[in-house]
């Protein structure tokens, strides 16, 4: 694993995920978990052990594959797919967050005053 630090660009992205879940499409969230579960069992590591991924937050998910994004280093063939999935899926999450939080936003602009 390389060492990292992370950019601003990626903490905001993690900043702007929820802890909990996000509005995902059935095939967003496929693709998504595949990638997270495909990038862990290529590479043997696994970050959270006692959660399955599936059961994951969009905070936790987006966390994580940014660091194994930045620190890893794919050398096997199914390594590089793996690895070169990841981007697709950080972008995702963080385009399904961006949309809520911008959703959450015109709502609260909308409200009539309490």
């Amino acid at each position: 694993m390389k060492d990292y630090i992370p950019e601003l660009s990626e903490l905001r992205m993690v900043n702007r995920a929820p802890d909990g879940p996000l509005p995902f499409s059935p095939s967003d969230r496929t693709y998504i978990l595949s990638c997270f579960d495909d990038v862990e069992t290529s590479f043997g590591v696994r970050a959270f052990p006692e959660i399955a991924t599936a059961n994951l937050g969009a905070k936790a998910l987006i966390r994580q594959l940014i660091l194994y994004w930045r620190t890893l280093l794919p050398h096997t063939e199914a390594q590089m797919d793996a690895y070169g999935r990841m981007p697709g899926a950080i972008r995702l999450i963080d385009t399904v967050a961006t949309f809520v939080e911008e959703q959450e936003a015109r709502r609260r602009a909308e409200a009539p005053p309490a």
